[in-house]
């Protein structure tokens, strides 16, 4: 994000584009407008319909998968974490929905037509407030936006229950795996380790991963290590145990595996941030 808080787009495409799985610093708010889209996100596959909600936490890995043929319209709002935490006080915790887990969460959030008619108002207020220069906008879009927060948690606690089912699409095991992963990644995840400890073949696990997630089982081992990785050295943990933390079986393989996928040595980041 270039703003330290939140950014707020609204995208209208008319041709698709070829994104790549990623993640990000920040947490995203992704609200379906139109469009034929299928999300992915950490091996859950997402069928979506308009007035859809994806809430994405900062460690998820996620694409969307866009066909041609229908103008593509969505919302995206990009949140700091630290910001949600400040904003936050006692008994309202504002990260709730992006935080909370349980068996069987998913990332959509299908709200009624009435909490979702007032999702979409305060919505349309923030958006207004964020294009305007009038007095009191810079005041208003803030308010709008906790208000707009608010309501996303109200209507993720009001989720509980609900039946997405038929347009989420996973497997089972390949879903306990990762689990698995990111809850240890400071064990060893090799592919004969995961294979032995969940009853698979080995070469069932690497097509049906691959499947899934996009990664094959090492790469996504890996980035998920350093998405961690980058987690910890922004809290100020030393270089030294963010290494040992993150599962990484050689120091001179960690410091080259961060500095290909941020541009600089863990060391130099962790410099730039303290």
């Amino acid at each position: 994000m270039i703003t330290p808080d939140y950014e707020y787009f609204h995208y209208i495409d008319r041709s698709s584009t070829d994104i790549e799985y990623h993640n990000h610093d920040f947490y995203e708010i992704y609200l379906f407008v139109s469009g034929r889209v299928t999300y992915m996100i950490e091996g859950k596959s997402y069928r979506l319909k308009p007035g859809d909600i994806l809430l994405i936490h900062n460690n998820e890995l996620h694409k969307p998968i866009v066909e041609q043929g229908e103008i593509y319209e969505r919302i995206v709002l990009w949140i700091n974490p630290n910001f949600l935490k400040r904003q936050s006080v006692e008994n309202t915790n504002l990260s709730l929905c992006f935080e909370s887990s349980f068996p069987g969460k998913t990332n959509l959030l299908r709200a009624g037509p009435e909490l979702l008619g007032k999702i979409r108002n305060i919505l349309s207020k923030f958006e207004n407030a964020c294009n305007s220069m009038s007095y009191g906008s810079n005041i208003l879009k803030d308010l709008y936006l906790m208000e707009f927060i608010i309501y996303i948690n109200k209507a993720f606690l009001e989720s509980f229950g609900d039946k997405v089912e038929e347009d989420v699409e996973y497997d089972e095991k390949i879903n306990s795996i990762i689990n698995y992963i990111n809850k240890n990644l400071n064990l060893d995840l090799s592919l004969d380790t995961l294979a032995q400890k969940f009853y698979l073949s080995k070469y069932h696990l690497l097509r049906e991963f691959k499947k899934y997630t996009g990664y094959t089982i090492h790469n996504y081992v890996r980035q998920k290590r350093l998405i961690m990785a980058k987690s910890l050295l922004k809290e100020g943990i030393s270089v030294t145990e963010v290494y040992g933390r993150c599962g990484f079986g050689d120091y001179s393989n960690f410091i080259r595996a961060f500095k290909n996928a941020y541009g600089v040595p863990p060391k130099t980041y962790y410099k730039s941030l303290h």
